[in-house]
């Protein structure tokens, strides 16, 4: 459930050329797996409309500790990495925000 107190995670993927399409099919199995684990609220997964390797997950979870060590061990987060070498250019960036309003 999305509440204020949720940790929002922003990751900015940058593909390497002409592996736009590869990267969202990759990253869109690795969400499949995701959303079962614990303290899984949802995830966006955004496209630029410029630049097609510019891939922005915008991220929401219940539990900032969890989000940075279980889920970050998990046997899909580590397969993911190994296997990125082949369509990103590096690793993400990612930052981590705290929800101060909402507006709807």
């Amino acid at each position: 459930m999305a509440t204020a107190k949720n940790v929002i995670v922003l990751l900015k993927f940058k593909s390497q050329p002409e592996k736009g399409d590869k990267t969202v099919l990759e990253l869109t199995k690795l969400i499949e797996k995701v959303k079962e684990e614990p303290h899984f609220v949802s995830i966006k997964l955004h496209v630029d409309t410029k630049d097609p390797t510019n891939v922005l997950l915008y991220e929401e979870w219940e539990d900032a500790s969890y989000y940075n060590n279980e889920h970050m061990d998990t046997d899909h987060i580590k397969s993911f990495m190994a296997n990125s070498t082949n369509f990103l250019s590096g690793p993400p960036d990612i930052t981590f925000w705290e929800v101060q309003r909402v507006f709807e």
